[in-house]
């Protein structure tokens, strides 16, 4: 289905479109799972099939729709931002029906949790798309957020800290890495689950911090303006003492961070001079601290314009990048480790791997009672004789 909505900026190419067409393809006879993650900036769909461990991506969707724009002032959803964003989702349905999905994880984050109008909104998706959206607690969130990096976590670390930057929301998520009893020093295996240590949700995203710090649309960024936005995150995130359980292994040079969001990705191009956006080389990157500041110091020399030229940023990220960046700085500043990953995946990911993780579970399950069921048969005929 296209788009029908009044004009709007280009889209930006999709986030998923990087991947070969000879990994897009499954066997024709695994079944395909679906999650979509609609947030506050974005509308994102993956389709895959589980390949080994993971999964192999079939189709990939990703566009801004801007669902929040305006909600930090008027505690309600936009019509024409639910138009916008009913229109991408009505090509996600149209993908899930064409793919023959057989199970499909749809969810939606801070924009639809804190709106007034949020569930009618939701009500309405179901009624024109056949998609049933499910408004996801913050704790959840940060837990899918988490699911869906494991995979960038480096084991040689003892701690690392996820950073999950929406549009509406951050979560960050403190995970305890080393396995109780293992020496600091050696190689380890990496956790499959690792625990949670501790996890904080912030109703600040980079639309709400862009909402409430707008810049100059002339002019390169002021110094000054940037800061205020790094001390206003700071505000909400320092209060924290529930995460000092991990503080020593960050002070050890013991930590990492892994960073996820447009935003941040945009940040790892821009610090590689992409001429285009390019998953393989963005998701799992290394920046080291001065990196991260070095790209915001770049960025702040350029005008809301021309940061819209550049290829891994585009016209829907030129007023929000600045505001990712500075979310990142404050989390840094306040959790100090010289090493960022950079992670294209999180939310979706997350969603995908708990889905095929519970049909695993349930077909394990269905294997064993039927591998019981004779067995019990004939014990029970045997004690009738």
């Amino acid at each position: 289905m296209s788009e029908t909505t009044a004009a709007t900026p280009p889209e930006p190419p999709d986030r998923g479109s990087d991947i070969p067409a000879d990994r897009r393809r499954g066997p024709p006879d695994t079944p395909n799972y679906a999650a979509l993650d609609l947030g506050t900036n974005n509308c994102r769909l993956l389709v895959a099939t589980p390949s080994g461990q993971g999964f192999r991506v079939v189709e990939a969707f990703s566009r801004i729709v801007r669902l929040g724009d305006g909600l930090s002032r008027t505690g309600r959803l936009d019509p024409a931002a639910m138009d916008r964003a009913l229109a991408a989702l009505r090509i996600c349905a149209d993908k899930v029906r064409r793919r023959q999905v057989v199970r499909v994880q749809a969810v939606a984050t801070q924009a639809c949790r804190s709106a007034e109008n949020g569930q009618e909104f939701v009500d309405r998706v179901e009624r024109e798309t056949g998609l049933k959206l499910r408004v996801i607690t913050p704790r959840e969130e940060a837990k899918l957020s988490v699911a869906g990096c494991v995979g960038l976590l480096d084991p040689e670390c003892d701690a690392a800290l996820v950073v999950d930057v929406g549009g509406g929301s951050t979560e960050l998520s403190w995970v305890e890495l080393k396995p109780e009893g293992a020496p600091s020093d050696g190689p380890r295996r990496p956790l499959k689950n690792p625990p949670i240590r501790a996890w904080l949700s912030i109703p600040v995203g980079v639309v709400t911090l862009a909402e409430r710090f707008p810049e100059a649309q002339d002019e390169p960024a002021s110094e000054p303006w940037f800061r205020a936005m790094v001390e206003h995150i700071k505000s909400h995130i320092h209060p924290f003492p529930n995460a000092e359980v991990v503080r020593g292994h960050f002070d050890d040079g013991r930590a990492h961070l892994i960073g996820t969001s447009g935003a941040i990705t945009s940040l790892a191009g821009l610090h590689l001079n992409l001429r285009r956006y390019e998953r393989s080389r963005v998701d799992g990157l290394w920046l080291t601290r001065t990196d991260c500041e070095a790209a915001a110091q770049r960025l702040m020399g350029l005008s809301p314009a021309q940061r819209a030229g550049q290829p891994c940023i585009g016209p829907d990220r030129a007023d929000l990048v600045l505001a990712g960046a500075a979310i990142l700085q404050a989390v840094q500043e306040l959790w100090p480790c010289m090493r960022v990953r950079v992670a294209d995946r999180g939310l979706r990911e997350g969603l995908l791997l708990t889905l095929m993780s519970e049909r695993a579970g349930r077909s394990g399950r269905g294997r064993r009672r039927r591998r019981r069921g004779p067995a019990s048969s004939q014990a029970g005929a045997r004690a009738a004789e």
